[in-house]
């Protein structure tokens, strides 16, 4: 009788692993929608991200943050940069004042309890501790805050590696396709944060002897790097069990901006306006995403840990306050309930964003008709029925979501309770 009921608690558990998609989430660097051609790029060609939309769903309108750092918390924790601290570049990183794995749960850790096993492979420099610390069973990743090739040793699962000579993005792709291939036979999530195409802009291997255009080389490593993820799944016979993600950190790096149609995005990384952070995401789970279609939802980076958590049947974590809104529905191909706006933070500095209109911490009002291209400022004494109409309701989205209450400048603000400290460490 004991027999019989192991192997039936075998038996149920294997069919609720069954039912839980691998996940693949492929994070760029600094890859704004100019530099995909499905969003329309005149200059650059991304024919395997390409195919990759067209086999699922691609978002228009997503929302990280205009730098690295605080992208990477939000997309982590799934909550606002007031509320964790990882408000710029390095308030997340070392001893400084943002978020810490004691203190917040993570995509990982909330997997991880739904039988998921967890591997990070690429940049983590700006985010505090390591991988396992928040989550992850295994990781390869760089040493050091600086060099994104790797020049003498690189981070596996905590011990240096020697390599010297070699090129960054090969290693962390040879890991990710290990990976994958290791654990091709239970649930496993898999955080593939690229190197790609951040500079230092160097030639790669596929660069011809004589050429010059080493950014658009890179664009076409990148490309390729994500194809063969992609065929090595295929490959496994995982396809229509993997569901996989994506997207970007910020937007365009400084000196790289493009043109969609023959106009220029309004604002690059780093800056508060839309190319900032305004990133492509595409989701691929053949058989449950509908293939080729293309979104107008709104669709933040506090989005992805309630999104897979619930595709994973896992849990979200009890007492933290979860800003993001779980996008499972859309991926299923169900109408769901979008959200109604996108809120975006950069130190001090913050907005949020709803189909039309944009209101900054200064509470100036914006049309963003003609977005992505084009932000006009509204001012109040040339308010129309329409503009009155956001300026209300984007007021009281700011003013219920208090950003000056919380941590805004690395250090002050609003703390973390005991109780849920003790549950997120749980």
């Amino acid at each position: 009788m004991k027999t019989l009921l192991l192997s039936l608690i075998a038996f149920v558990a294997g069919s609720v692993a069954a039912d839980k998609p691998n996940i693949i989430f492929i994070l760029a660097d600094d890859l704004g929608i100019d530099g995909v051609s499905c969003y329309g790029a005149d200059k650059h060609k991304t024919p395997n991200i390409d195919k990759l939309a067209a086999s699922g769903t691609r978002f228009e309108t997503c929302y990280a943050a205009p730098l690295c750092g605080p992208s990477r918390c939000l997309l982590m924790t799934g909550r606002y940069a007031f509320r964790t601290g990882g408000i710029t570049n390095g308030s997340w990183r070392g001893d400084g004042p943002g978020a810490k794995s004691k203190d917040e749960w993570s995509i990982a850790k909330v997997l991880k309890q739904s039988g998921y096993v967890t591997g990070e492979s690429g940049k983590w420099r700006q985010v505090g501790e390591t991988p396992r610390d928040w989550g992850f069973d295994e990781y390869c990743t760089d040493p050091t805050a600086g060099g994104w090739f790797w020049k003498d040793s690189y981070e596996k699962n905590g011990e240096q590696v020697s390599a010297p000579g070699s090129y960054n993005p090969d290693i962390i792709q040879a890991f990710s396709i290990d990976f994958i291939q290791r654990h091709k036979e239970k649930p496993f999530f898999l955080y593939y944060a690229m190197h790609l195409v951040h500079g230092p802009i160097l030639r790669t291997p596929d660069s011809k002897p004589d050429t010059k255009e080493f950014y658009e080389d890179n664009i076409a490593y990148m490309d390729k790097q994500v194809g063969a993820i992609v065929a090595e799944v295929e490959k496994l016979g995982l396809r229509e069990k993997t569901l996989i993600v994506f997207t970007a950190d910020n937007g365009t790096a400084l000196t790289y901006p493009s043109t969609i149609g023959g106009r220029m995005i309004n604002g690059k990384k780093a800056s508060m306006l839309e190319g900032g952070s305004r990133v492509p995401y595409i989701a691929s789970w053949p058989g449950v995403t509908p293939a080729g279609k293309v979104s107008k939802d709104i669709v933040s980076f506090a989005d992805q840990l309630p999104t897979l958590a619930e595709l994973g049947g896992a849990k979200l974590p009890e007492g933290a306050k979860i800003d993001g809104i779980s996008l499972a529905p859309q991926l299923r191909g169900e109408k769901g309930k979008p959200r109604e706006w996108a809120y975006v933070q950069l130190g001090a500095k913050w907005f949020v964003r709803e189909q039309g209109w944009k209101m900054n911490e200064s509470g100036e009002l914006f049309d963003m008709s003609d977005a992505p291209f084009v932000e006009k400022p509204f001012a109040p004494g040339s308010d129309t029925e329409a503009s009155k109409s956001a300026r209300a309701r984007l007021t009281a989205v700011l003013a219920e979501l208090n950003p000056a209450g919380g941590k805004t400048d690395g250090a002050g603000g609003a703390k973390p309770g005991k109780k849920r400290k003790k549950k997120a460490a749980k």
